[in-house]
């Protein structure tokens, strides 16, 4: 006789999950249990939102769902944020819940919420378990759903009487591998005629272009064909960001200096975009065409309607797409010689002795090899790291351009250092995104993580505060006080370094990595920039004809 709890974990071993994280409450001690029995790693976090954001980054990163476990109620719903997280993101998750029991209850409605409703709309699949013999089966579809394209979280909710319940054995379903399918012939055709007669093409790399599975085919898509291409914010590093092709990453919708190429582009092969993306550029009648080659047909909005689509497994139908266009091309790279100006302009003022967001950047890539890892919260900073850090090796930069939501870029960056510990993980956090999640400072020293956190110190809300300014209203609501950082740090048995002076950055974070352990650097940030670079100098780049090319006469 096996428990529900038992069949519980049997399965997800059976999925290779090897560590859960979350909060359990009495509802789940069964599944303590069980899990204590088993191969599984309990990983206790401080705040089930960690949890979720932890879980998320291991299916970002792995393309194998994560899975994080909390109590009814309260805990079920802390989960929420970072289900809508995994969600827009298309990171793969099994988030389980608890719930009193279900055939009787003896403490009425105390702490009951519907969490299977509450979860339906931020989750692919949200369903209660009320039988232990249908627990193999539930699990093994919570993960086939979970990882299927789009990826994405799936919530179950295992009643505590449930998971007691005494059943007769029931074996786990095995998992089998799935081939996505191929774009057709006629789709490849069409894409290929298109691209042979555009005048001036451009590519882009978008969110679901950085699957774990698909990156080295897009790196050959480009070097095979030569077409210049840039990235949206979480399609950095999907093409080795030093390749000479590389244009830069569209952080703005519009105006910036990437847009250059953008706007003079008649053709726009956007591959892996995701609309749930703040726009890398807006579409419009006059505009250029663009080709959607993605794993899921286009999701047409008012600023994106691709005239033709290329719908299969990305990596592969590139291949088959290349062999159309390889050697065939005559403008291949007609947009090119914008390219060191685009760059040059971006990377401006990055070596000036002022604690300016360039050069808080370019000291930062400084410090990280090509396969460090940087995990980013959200703020004003998150811009400044798109445009102007370099990626060289696919999911080195951990930012979220679809939820965008505060308080996830310490946990993902944990979940960045538990799953490569051999590689350096920096999280970059503003301090008021830090202090959301700040607690699992504790879970990172108990699991003796090598982390370092890079706290970026305004004492405000900075992007909303920014554009508050920009919008013309008065300096209001954004501003707040610190906790001395570098106590902070010690009260959890990490270490703190306050940097003084833009000359002792760099080192400072050289001795954070070399000391190990967990690690907070706080600098100070100077965000005049903001409105110097973002708005005043942009609003004088004219859009495309103005501004000829270099070799036009």
């Amino acid at each position: 006789m096996s428990k529900g709890s038992d069949l519980l974990v049997a399965a997800l071993e059976n999925e290779s999950v090897d560590r859960i994280f979350g909060i359990p409450g009495e509802e789940n001690l069964d599944v303590v249990e069980s899990i204590r029995k088993s191969s599984i790693e309990l990983i206790l976090t401080r705040h089930e939102q960690a949890a979720a954001f932890m879980a998320a980054t291991h299916g970002r990163l792995t393309g194998r769902p994560g899975v994080c476990i909390t109590t009814l109620g309260p805990g079920a719903l802390n989960l929420t944020t970072g289900a809508a997280y995994a969600l827009l993101g298309a990171m793969p998750m099994v988030m389980i819940t608890g719930q009193k029991g279900v055939r009787s209850s003896r403490q009425a409605r105390f702490q009951i919420v519907d969490v299977v409703a509450a979860m339906k709309p931020l989750t692919k699949l949200s369903r209660q378990i009320v039988s232990p013999r249908m627990i193999p089966g539930v699990v093994r579809e919570a993960f086939r759903v979970a990882g299927e394209e789009r990826p994405g979280p799936v919530h179950l909710e295992l009643p505590e009487d449930i998971a007691a319940e005494e059943c007769d054995a029931v074996a786990p379903i095995p998992p089998h591998p799935v081939e996505l399918p191929l774009a057709s012939p006629l789709a490849l055709d069409r894409a290929a005629q298109m691209i042979m007669e555009a005048e001036r093409p451009l590519a882009m790399m978008g969110a679901a272009a950085s699957r774990p599975r698909s990156t080295s085919d897009l790196a050959q898509f480009v070097l095979r064909t030569g077409i210049p291409y840039f990235s949206t914010q979480m399609g950095k590093g999907t093409v080795p960001g030093g390749t000479e092709l590389y244009m830069g990453t569209a952080a703005l919708s519009e105006r910036d200096y990437v847009h250059e190429a953008i706007e003079r582009a008649d053709l726009i092969i956007t591959i892996g975009h995701d609309t749930v993306e703040k726009p890398p550029f807006i579409m419009g009648a006059d505009g250029p065409k663009v080709i959607h080659v993605g794993y899921q047909p286009a999701t047409v909005e008012q600023v994106y309607f691709p005239q033709t689509e290329v719908i299969g497994d990305i990596g592969a139908s590139l291949r088959l797409l290349a062999d159309r266009l390889e050697g065939n091309i005559p403008n291949a790279q007609a947009l090119l010689p914008l390219r060191e100006g685009i760059l040059n302009r971006i990377a401006a003022r990055d070596s000036e002795d002022r604690f300016t967001p360039q050069r808080l950047v370019h000291d930062v890539r400084a410090v990280m090899p090509a396969d460090g890892i940087l995990a980013l919260d959200n703020g004003m900073y998150k811009i400044w790291f798109a445009r102007n850090y370099r990626t060289r090796v696919a999911n080195t930069l951990l930012l979220d351009n679809a939820l965008a939501t505060m308080g996830a870029g310490l946990p993902s960056a944990m979940m960045a250092a538990m799953l490569f510990p051999e590689r350096r993980v920096m999280a970059v956090c503003g301090d008021g995104g830090f202090m959301m999640n700040s607690q699992e400072l504790e879970t990172a020293v108990r699991l003796k993580l090598n982390l370092v956190v890079l706290i970026i110190e305004d004492h405000a809300y900075g992007m909303i505060r920014w554009k508050q300014a920009v919008d013309d209203f008065p300096d209001f609501g954004m501003t707040f006080g610190n906790p001395d950082f570098v106590r902070y740090a010690e009260a959890y048995g990490a270490k703190g370094t306050r940097v003084g002076a833009i000359a002792e950055l760099r080192p400072a974070l050289e001795q954070a990595f070399a000391a190990g352990g967990v690690n907070l650097v706080v600098v100070p940030i100077d965000y005049s920039e903001n409105e110097r670079v973002l708005v005043e100098e942009l609003r004088h780049r004219l859009p495309w004809p103005a501004s000829p090319m270099p070799d036009d006469g």
